[in-house]
């Protein structure tokens, strides 16, 4: 997820040059399983699995990086999971049916798609309490938050446009019109652009963020595969924002494409239907959510190498990963609590 992108920094992680570096951890909502997987990225091995409510999709760290936010679509309610003891210690009411969630830069707002409903929420995240929502397309899911957090985006899936939602005036500002099925939003680490992912489109739609205007695209093609078994659904950029790894779903394949030409550059082999996935918190790897083969491939980021595959749970999703919790309490690194 992104709010993972600045936790290193955030920590002052040395990161020690361990494999994986940063001891990460990443917590995988199992969408069937009504629970999340805990893997631990030096051990490559499931080190707790917690039970959530109905239908665990959308999954996602706070700022601190010390608690976990998890949508709950069926239980319409958010759960919070402590990253220490590894266990749900909250739970609130998050609107109908959510689906993804992200933070506002400065941890204070969280932004939820509800997708029956066919809404953007804003959640008071003290209050744990819905403060407002934009009306949107119809069902909702992609969801964006811009680096300065004046905008967010939403992606909605029937009505095909990309919606840019004003965050102070919780006024939509533009509508942009993708190819069919939109699922996945982000914007480049510089604000500059956001790419829309769309399943049935087969390619991604590059927007300037201030036109709002399609400046480019991004096309797959893997040898063997028809063209429709290629489905765009995530998109996860690096930290200097010069590679984007987007989710092929049906294909199993990360496509890892070249930001500034938008061409691809390798194509990787990964489980079944990968719907999501993210960095660890220092860029090295690279966690890709297989929905169907129920397992997470862990990819080298500068060998662009799948180098292991972990079970967990039925259907999975999302991942949202963190440092460790020993590197949490200053006990890796020796630093002062």
């Amino acid at each position: 997820m992104s709010s993972a992108l600045n936790l290193c920094a955030i920590f002052g992680l040395a990161c020690l040059g361990a494999a994986p570096a940063c001891a990460a951890e990443a917590f995988v909502s199992n969408e069937k399983g009504n629970n999340v997987s805990v893997v631990d990225t030096e051990t490559y091995a499931v080190v707790k699995t917690i039970a959530t409510g109905q239908r665990p999709r959308g999954i996602v760290a706070n700022k601190e990086g010390d608690k976990i936010y998890v949508a709950l679509g069926d239980a319409n309610s958010i759960a919070v999971i402590d990253v220490k003891s590894k266990k749900v210690v909250d739970e609130f009411d998050a609107g109908k049916d959510p689906e993804r969630l992200e933070f506002s830069p400065d941890g204070k707002t969280l932004f939820v798609t509800n997708e029956d409903p066919n809404m953007v929420g804003f959640i008071d995240v003290a209050a744990q309490k819905v403060v407002g929502f934009t009306r949107v397309g119809v069902e909702p899911e992609g969801l964006a938050v811009s680096p300065d957090g004046k905008i967010v985006v939403g992606t909605s899936e029937t009505t095909n446009m990309a919606h840019f939602i004003d965050t102070a005036t919780k006024k939509t500002v533009a509508n942009v019109l993708v190819p069919a099925r939109p699922r996945m939003a982000a914007f480049s680490p510089d604000g500059g652009e956001v790419w829309v992912t769309s399943e049935v489109g087969g390619g991604v739609s590059v927007i300037d963020a201030a036109t709002h205007k399609i400046v480019g695209h991004v096309g797959f093609e893997v040898a063997g595969l028809r063209s429709e078994n290629i489905q765009p659904v995530g998109v996860n950029f690096t930290r200097d924002g010069k590679l984007a790894f987007v989710s092929l779903g049906p294909a199993n394949r990360i496509a890892v494409v070249d930001v500034k030409t938008r061409q691809v550059e390798k194509y990787l082999l990964v489980g079944q239907r990968v719907w999501h996935g993210g960095f660890t918190p220092d860029d090295k790897y690279f966690l890709s959510v297989n929905g169907v083969s129920n397992d997470v491939s862990i990819i080298d980021v500068g060998a662009l190498k799948v180098v292991k595959s972990v079970q967990v749970g039925e259907s999975p999703w999302d991942v949202a990963i963190v440092p460790g919790a020993k590197v949490l309490g200053a006990k890796v690194l020796g630093a002062k609590p």
